[in-house]
């Protein structure tokens, strides 16, 4: 069969009319959110601050320069240096010896993340840990403007 040229194509195979009135914009973005890979990034923005709790080295997290971070509603992290300097050197980060597994949930740029620090105090098969629920919002370019914290502090069997 010799090759079809496009006035061929367009004579069999005519273009269809939609019956389906227009759509507008704000029906595509919900039909269409946005890509797995836009969540995906924002939420390895969060695992990258998540794991620097364990490892100490706030160099690897994505902060935007003016990152504020807020712990059981008061402000404690004042910009993204301050952040990186004090998950690297600050004692306040030096007892966590671990966390589990985050859940994610992401809405728009908002990253929540809900899991458990176990810290380094344990005492007769008992370790001092915290339920964590953290809420970081990354922006478009995978960096974290903002952290919402609260931690509810709890007693779970060593491990």
């Amino acid at each position: 069969m010799p090759p079809r040229n496009e006035a061929e194509e367009e004579r069999d195979n005519p273009p269809v009319e939609s019956t389906m009135p227009p759509r507008n914009e704000a029906e595509e973005e919900r039909d269409n959110p946005l890509p797995l890979t836009a969540d995906a990034e924002r939420i390895a923005a969060a695992q990258a601050y998540i794991d620097a709790l364990v490892t100490h080295d706030g160099g690897s997290v994505p902060f935007a320069s003016d990152c504020a971070r807020v712990e059981q509603g008061l402000k404690n992290g004042f910009s993204g240096k301050h952040l990186r300097r004090s998950l690297s050197r600050g004692p306040q980060y030096r007892i966590i010896a671990a966390t589990t597994a985050p859940h994610f949930t992401v809405a728009g740029d908002d990253v929540r993340a809900r899991y458990t620090v176990l810290t380094r105090f344990a005492l007769a098969g008992r370790r001092a840990a915290a339920h964590v629920d953290e809420t970081f919002v990354v922006d478009g370019d995978g960096r974290i403007r903002h952290i919402r914290v609260r931690f509810a502090p709890t007693i779970v069997r060593r491990q």
